[in-house]
């Protein structure tokens, strides 16, 4: 996203000019460093920056005033030391300050156009007179008691200094600072609303071109005025050679049939249309499609363009069933997970009670599978897994399910049996199957299996243990010696 803080442009509301020049150098400096802070917020009110960003310069503004005017005053007390003008100096230092700390306690009104001039205003006008009137004044004083002249001397001069056709200098200035910033304030408003506007074309060109949704501009008569890549890939046309051609000609169906054409008149007599239709791809077959229409008009509200937009149902359908596939199966076998094995053991558990059948809840784990990770690297246990996922679903039956929990533990279910002994020698083939030599590059992997089984209805009718018993009977399996099937109602613990 861009930054609108980058946006801001040096414009100036208040040039600086050597004019400004007290003839003391470190106030001087100081003094070109206050007009900066200030042109510096004023660009920011104009760009309607953020809060927090007008909160930090007017902190930085009003922090830097403090020190420039403890600077001043330090200069001017070495020279003019409990003189009245000194204190009244000291005074229009701290109005200046307190004027600051008020305007950033209100910023959130400074998007008003019009508090935003007046207080842009008053504080180049402020600046300015006090840097030509007051601080000029007072160090035309301290440079006049440099030279070696008295107080009164040093007072009188720059009283005369400061008289008559300077006095109308300064508010000729004052005058033309007002008008200037103004005028700034206005430019500044405008190139920032410029900038803007470009930059939400920029991101309205780049979304239309990354979006997969064809896109396609014409004029009211239907000729093609632009298109997106979605567009031409749905069409199998390059961009060039689709504009100025017929909307009608390049997909005839829908728009060259009669629901197209009436569909067109609708759009262009009511402004917009939207609804499924049946679309026509290149390679002649027939799509659903979600199309939208709408018109765009100038500022006399005649018709300038028509943009249409077409969604390919089909393409949601298949979108909506990858998400649900990538939800429901594992990334790495593509066997059922969890989430998809918990649906299938509740419909397994409702069809053995509606047929009074017996299902087989089988908990499956891999014998010696970690020294193949260990020892040959997760790449070669992968693809082992992926090969004895597929014999166990090639080695049971059609409606039977296999699942995997997650490492080398299965989950597989056996139903519609009807009697308890139908499923051992479902899971001895199954045990064979997964016990055969596994080739991967030029490595021959031997891998077992150790089975626990429990039985529903018949060894537990409730739901919830099923699992869990048959995890407690695949671990009483393993420590007979592994490579086999233990029924939970075998377990001599039971």
């Amino acid at each position: 996203m861009t930054n609108r803080n980058a946006l801001i442009s040096p414009a100036e509301i208040f040039p600086w000019s050597d004019n400004f020049a007290t003839g003391i150098e470190s106030i001087d400096v100081q003094h070109h460093q206050l007009v900066n802070l200030l042109n510096q917020l004023a660009a920011h009110m104009a760009y309607g920056s953020d809060e927090v960003t007008l909160y930090k310069v007017f902190d930085e503004l009003a922090d830097y005033a403090v020190y420039h005017f403890q600077t001043e005053e330090g200069i001017w007390n070495q020279y003019l030391g409990g003189d009245a003008m000194t204190l009244a100096h000291a005074r229009t230092h701290q109005d200046f300050v307190a004027e600051v700390v008020r305007v950033r306690g209100v910023t959130g009104a400074l998007s008003n156009e019009q508090a935003t001039e007046q207080m842009v205003s008053f504080l180049t006008h402020w600046l300015a007179f006090h840097i030509l009137e007051d601080d000029t004044h007072m160090a035309n004083i301290v440079l006049g008691l440099q030279r070696g002249e008295s107080l009164e001397c040093a007072k009188e001069t720059a009283k005369l200094h400061m008289s008559g056709a300077a006095h109308m200098l300064i508010q000729a200035v004052l005058t033309m600072y007002d008008n200037l910033s103004a005028r700034t304030m206005a430019l500044l408003r405008e190139i920032s609303q410029r900038r803007r506007a470009e930059e939400r074309l920029r991101l309205s060109n780049i979304i239309v071109e990354s979006s997969t949704d064809a896109i396609f501009i014409t004029n009211p008569q239907g000729l093609i005025t632009e298109v997106n890549p979605a567009f031409c890939q749905s069409v199998q046309q390059d961009r060039e050679a689709l504009l100025g051609q017929s909307i009608a000609a390049v997909q005839a169906e829908p728009f060259a049939s009669d629901k197209g054409r009436a569909i067109w008149d609708a759009t262009l007599q009511n402004g917009q249309w939207t609804g499924e239709l049946s679309s026509r791809r290149p390679d002649g077959e027939l799509e659903t499609v979600w199309l939208k229409l709408s018109i765009i008009q100038d500022e006399v509200l005649e018709t300038r363009h028509v943009v249409g937009m077409v969604s390919s149902i089909s393409q949601l359908v298949q979108h909506h069933h990858t998400l649900e596939t990538a939800a429901n199966h594992d990334a790495l076998t593509g066997l059922p997970n969890r989430r998809l094995l918990d649906d299938r053991l509740a419909q397994a558990i409702e069809y053995s009670k509606r047929n009074s059948t017996i299902l087989a809840v089988c908990l499956l784990d891999l014998d010696s599978f970690k020294p193949i990770n260990d020892t040959l690297g997760h790449a070669v246990g992968d693809e082992v897994l992926r090969v004895v996922a597929q014999r166990m679903t090639q080695a049971l039956r059609g409606a039977d399910t296999v699942a995997r929990l997650g490492g080398d533990e299965f989950v597989v279910l056996l139903g519609d049996l009807g009697a308890a002994n139908e499923a051992k020698p479902l899971l001895e083939r199954l045990l064979h199957e997964v016990s055969q030599p596994v080739k991967v590059d030029h490595h021959t992997v031997n891998v077992g299996a150790s089975i626990g089984v429990m039985l529903y209805p018949n060894d537990c009718a409730d739901v919830d243990d099923l699992l869990k018993y048959a995890d407690v009977a695949m671990y009483v399996a393993k420590a007979q010696g592994k490579a086999c099937l233990k029924f939970y109602s075998e377990n001599p613990t039971q």
